[in-house]
């Protein structure tokens, strides 16, 4: 949690479930919030072209906001529906994703599962779901 008390919380999730629905197309069914330092929220979907290979993450495009910007990340958050079913399951960052994240350092905060109710979430700073993140002799 950064120094103002960002984290993933319901008003993020809900704004990644709000972007979602109002993308929603055959095949489309998850997208990203994230916080900026400001506390303003960004959303983004995933770009899925029919090459696979050429496509996005559903948090690239707020990501890349944020650095156009030139505004710190604190916390992010993927959402997605799996097809036939009500429940929303919150994502964490892929290898990807996570590496992009590190970016504003170790303590961007970001959603996963709660391994006992994977219908449920929790916040957690990038150095714990990343503990032997390779870049740290670095930073």
């Amino acid at each position: 949690m950064d120094e103002q008390g960002h984290r993933v919380d319901e008003r993020l999730v809900e704004a990644a479930v709000a972007q979602m629905n109002q993308r929603r197309q055959p095949g489309e069914n998850g997208a990203a919030a994230l916080y900026l330092d400001t506390s303003e929220i960004l959303t983004s979907i995933a770009f899925d072209p029919p090459n696979v290979y050429a496509g996005f993450c559903h948090e690239t495009g707020a990501i890349l906001e944020a650095y156009r910007r030139d505004q710190r990340i604190v916390a992010s958050v993927c959402v997605c529906q799996p097809p036939g079913s009500s429940t929303i399951l919150v994502l964490p960052p892929c290898g990807i994703c996570q590496e992009r994240l590190f970016w504003w350092g170790a303590d961007v905060e970001v959603g996963v599962p709660d391994p006992d109710d994977q219908s449920r979430w929790l916040s957690k700073p990038l150095h714990e779901i990343a503990p032997y993140y390779w870049a740290t002799p670095f930073l």
